[in-house]
């Protein structure tokens, strides 16, 4: 078990295979390496907590909470730089804070991890996601 300190959960024991390694960190933050995800109470987002810094934790949540189909095309270099063989073990995440009523969410900067080689990447799209709408 690896055993570090936060200022938002306090004292935690997380087990190697747990931890996601980020080799380029963040965007705006390169020094921030390894993350762990902790459930966020009784709801389906998360935080994805720093290991690297106590005070660095992130609510992020599945784009598709937000968007109904949302999409993302990897490029080959992404796939390999993410190590991914299978689709199915690719989980897609986005930063979000809440301001007021309201979510907001970073498209733009999709969190994306490889969830069976616990390896991550932040990329930067430019494209702004498309909610689709059936007519019932």
């Amino acid at each position: 078990m690896i055993k570090f300190e936060t200022s938002r959960f306090g004292s935690l024991e997380v087990e190697p295979h747990r931890v996601i390694d980020f080799p380029e960190g963040l965007i705006g933050l390169p020094e921030l390496k390894k993350f762990i995800l902790i459930d966020h109470r009784d709801t389906p987002l998360k935080w994805l907590q720093s290991l690297d810094d106590p005070d660095m934790a992130f609510i992020v949540g599945s784009p598709s909470l937000l968007v109904a189909e949302y999409s993302l095309q990897l490029e080959d270099g992404v796939r390999k730089y993410l190590q991914l063989n299978k689709e199915e073990d690719l989980v897609p995440l986005v930063i979000m804070r809440v301001q007021g009523e309201d979510i907001i969410a970073n498209f733009q900067g999709p969190i994306l991890i490889n969830a069976e080689k616990m390896r991550g990447v932040q990329l930067v799209v430019d494209s702004k996601p498309r909610a689709s709408q059936k007519a019932g």
